[in-house]
């Protein structure tokens, strides 16, 4: 099916943020939409939007955006990742759909990829007018961070802030080493973290809006934040789960699994696609399409 792509814009929390809209060939009357939202460093233009693309093909009205304060989006600081902005994006998303004509307010979805999937997840739990959530390799990015040393991590944060009140310069770093000194001094040997750079990094995957760049301080409240938090009372709506079966530093197959026991969903699915890591899932044509497959039957379903 024919999609048409618009480059447009709704309002999150004051902010302007920068989204494509994808719109199914003879999309009339009211049609379901999806959400789509992308990982932790990414942007609308790389694995989201992908998804959003492909989903739109099977019928789908679909919205990806880049995250306030990141990419094409407004927001000062640069660079700084919010989970609560995170959400409230979700919401606004939502917001703008229901201002669509060919929209039906009744059957809008979500999916996310990565860390976009425990967003997701998250906003669902308080955003009614979501009726189906979808996760692909979703990942609980606090649970992510709070492994190593957070203590030492939120301890440098707190200083740094204390020299950026009095005046230093914003502390920008990087979600992962970007070239082959720093990933060898770092010893990164684990499969997530090496597809990483791969995906991030190369013209696989890279994109202008997504440049690698963190604002440091931002990672406290990432670190205190639980994505599946209350999933257990407030997560009801349908839920389908798809991670692959390669394991790796991100933990993507241990949260599926944690996500799938919490949820109070009664109509809920685990779906793992053999041989497939979680980058494969993000661009790699057999296991997005089989992924994208299960998600077009379950939103049929639940939409």
């Amino acid at each position: 099916m024919t999609v048409t792509k618009q480059n447009v814009q709704f309002n999150a929390h004051g902010l302007h943020v920068a989204a494509i809209l994808n719109t199914p060939e003879h999309a009339e009357g009211k049609n379901p939409a999806i959400v789509c939202v992308h990982p932790g460093s990414s942007c609308k233009d790389q694995t989201a939007g992908i998804y959003a693309e492909k989903l739109a093909e099977l019928g789908y009205v679909t919205i990806v955006f880049d995250a306030s304060f990141q990419g094409e989006s407004e927001g000062e600081p640069r660079y700084a990742e919010y989970p609560a902005a995170r959400v409230e994006d979700i919401r606004c998303a939502v917001d703008y759909l229901t201002t669509l004509d060919h929209v039906d307010e009744n059957r809008i979805g979500v999916l996310g990829v990565c860390a976009g999937g425990g967003y997701a997840v998250n906003a669902a739990m308080t955003e009614r007018r979501i009726k189906a959530v979808g996760t692909v390799v979703g990942a609980n990015i606090g649970r992510v961070n709070r492994e190593g040393d957070p203590i030492k991590v939120l301890e440098a944060i707190a200083q740094q802030r204390t020299a950026e009140a009095r005046g230093a310069e914003s502390m920008i770093t990087q979600w992962i080493p970007s070239n082959q000194a720093e990933r060898e001094k770092a010893g990164m040997t684990d499969i997530d973290l090496v597809e990483a750079v791969d995906y991030y990094t190369t013209p696989r995957g890279q994109s202008p809006n997504s440049p690698n760049k963190l604002k440091f301080t931002s990672m406290g409240s990432v670190i205190g934040f639980d994505v599946f938090h209350l999933a257990e009372s407030l997560l009801t709506q349908p839920l389908q789960i798809i991670i692959g079966d390669v394991q790796g530093a991100f933990g993507s197959y241990k949260d599926g699994h944690e996500l799938y026991k919490r949820a109070a969903s009664e109509k809920k699915d685990l779906f793992v696609i053999a041989g497939a890591s979680h980058y494969d899932l993000y661009d790699r044509p057999e296991p997005v399409n089989q992924a994208v497959e299960k998600l077009g039957a379950f939103y049929k379903e639940n939409l």
